[in-house]
């Protein structure tokens, strides 16, 4: 019977061990939650006055502190690390906010994150300043990104989208009001297409007008047809597409001078117009030319593009803009254009001098870690802004027809806009989901 019973318990020691392991590889939150969490939130806390200390995170105390200490406490006087504020787990890491004392900066911390991740065991830790002097560290127990699994229920606001997970196991927001117009870079199979599907699939669920512009015949974008205002698949209908946009914002703009405001958010509801979203797939189609007449068609598209990438936001139209290399060799016009993009999100890439296109001019330190992108691992990507921060994200993959289906399903929100009638691709009524759609014949406008 005692022999039985070592054996059952050692049986049953040996199962949990192995469900633990398991749970590792396949169910990582889970693991995470029984597990890890405990795990790491103790090293946290028996740790954390040393690791800040030799990671040189402490300050001398002030003058009064010291006396207190020496004279009144009678201890010996130790280095001030940042104050623990609030300690706080989570699914996927380890929360912590911190108060920072004088003499010490977020950079600081950012500069020792890699430090702070090996001494506490953790996959990644992240810095953020929350309001001045308070600091939030954002452990991340295991790698996030490996299997992405988007949040069930995000609450947002206004022309907002999620579009991607972060390295810290927050939600990637594309959201435009903040981020007007932004730039898309990453070789083939990157994931520069399921981004842009998963931004489709977001933006086609809101109140704004959907515009595309694909010079690949429409291979892409045109199965997205029964939810697009408009959509051009040649050079020459794109080049009369982005003529009518900038005809549209100066009718806008008269808008805003009529009613005496700067922006189309001030204006009352019921005048308010309705925000356009144009995306452009494979920027570069627009900027290369095979023969001389082609040049004036070139001027009129990257004169067009640079005008609505300055001025557009104003009025509610935002530019998204995707391609494999956006550089000066595109010719006249690509690297102003570029500098009106501040939101940046570049995937893997075939040479380094791409990264730095996309990012070397809001974010130089992302370069590296944008360069480094495994093949392996499309959907991942480093996305950056003007501000100067940046985070490496993955995209969750979507199939076209889950896109496709959503398009179908929110039809009806195509917002009526007279100006683009001409451009509406025109659905068949049986037509498969995710078969190419119809453009309807036109003439080429001048």
């Amino acid at each position: 019977m005692t022999d039985l019973s070592t054996v059952l318990e050692a049986g049953g020691a040996l199962a949990g061990a192995g469900g633990l392991g398991y749970a590792k590889v396949r169910a990582p939150r889970v693991h995470w939650s029984l597990v890890g969490l405990p795990v790491t939130w103790g090293r946290f806390t028996l740790s954390y006055r040393s690791t800040m200390d030799v990671c040189g995170l402490t300050v001398q105390p002030s003058r009064l502190r010291a006396f207190i200490a020496r004279n009144v406490a009678r201890r010996e006087v130790l280095p001030v690390p940042p104050k623990v504020r609030r300690v706080r787990g989570t699914s996927t890491g380890l929360r912590v906010t911190l108060r920072l004392p004088a003499g010490l900066e977020p950079a600081d911390l950012m500069a020792a994150s890699e430090r702070l991740r090996h001494a506490w065991g953790v996959h990644s830790v992240t810095v953020a300043e929350t309001k001045p002097g308070f600091v939030e560290l954002r452990m991340t127990g295991y790698d996030v990104l490996r299997r992405v699994r988007m949040p069930h229920r995000i609450s947002l606001e206004g022309l907002a989208v999620p579009v991607a997970l972060r390295e810290d196991g927050t939600v990637f927001v594309r959201d435009y009001r903040k981020v007007p117009m932004a730039l898309t870079l990453g070789a083939n199979t990157s994931g520069k297409s399921v981004f842009q599907r998963n931004l489709i699939k977001g933006l086609a669920k809101l109140p704004v007008a959907l515009v595309g512009i694909d010079c690949k015949r429409g291979v892409e974008q045109s199965a997205y047809a029964p939810r697009l205002s408009a959509l051009a698949t040649t050079p020459d209908d794109a080049a009369s597409l982005l003529d009518v946009l900038v005809a549209e914002m100066e009718d806008r703009f008269d808008l805003l001078s009529l009613h005496g405001v700067s922006d189309v958010w001030e204006l009352p509801e019921r005048s308010r117009p309705v925000p356009v979203v144009v995306l452009v797939d494979e920027v570069a189609e627009l900027f290369l030319i095979s023969s001389r007449k082609d040049e004036e068609r070139r001027e009129r598209i990257v004169t067009a593009l640079i005008r609505l990438a300055q001025m557009a936001r104003a009025v509610g139209i935002h530019l998204e803009i995707c391609g494999q290399r956006f550089g000066s060799e595109l010719g006249k016009g690509a690297t102003m254009l570029r500098a009106q993009l501040t939101g940046r999100v570049v995937h893997r890439v075939n040479d380094k001098q791409t990264a730095e296109m996309g990012l070397a001019d809001v974010a130089p330190d992302a370069v590296v870690a944008a360069s480094l992108i495994p093949a392996e691992r499309p959907g991942t990507a480093v996305a950056a802004d003007s501000s100067g921060g940046w985070a490496k994200i993955r995209t969750p993959h979507t199939s076209r027809d889950e896109v496709v289906a959503v398009c179908r399903q929110f039809a009806h929100l195509v917002p009526d806009l007279p100006a683009l009638d001409p451009y509406r691709p025109y659905v068949p009524a049986e037509a498969p989901e995710s078969g190419p759609s119809l453009v309807k014949p036109r003439p080429v406008t001048e």
